[in-house]
């Protein structure tokens, strides 16, 4: 099975926010997203956690 299961994690505050998938073999580096962070109430960078 070449996608797997991602969760991205705010980099503030440190909270899982956001599930996605991703194919291993195309994407290799870790994915980096700005995303909307629920306790901070403001858009932050969220980065791919296993």
């Amino acid at each position: 099975m070449p996608r797997e299961i991602i969760t991205l994690a705010c980099t503030e505050c440190g909270d899982r926010n956001y599930t996605g998938t991703r194919n291993k073999k195309l994407e290799t580096e870790r994915r980096e997203v700005k995303k909307y962070c629920p306790r901070l109430k403001k858009h932050t960078l969220h980065r791919e956690t296993k």
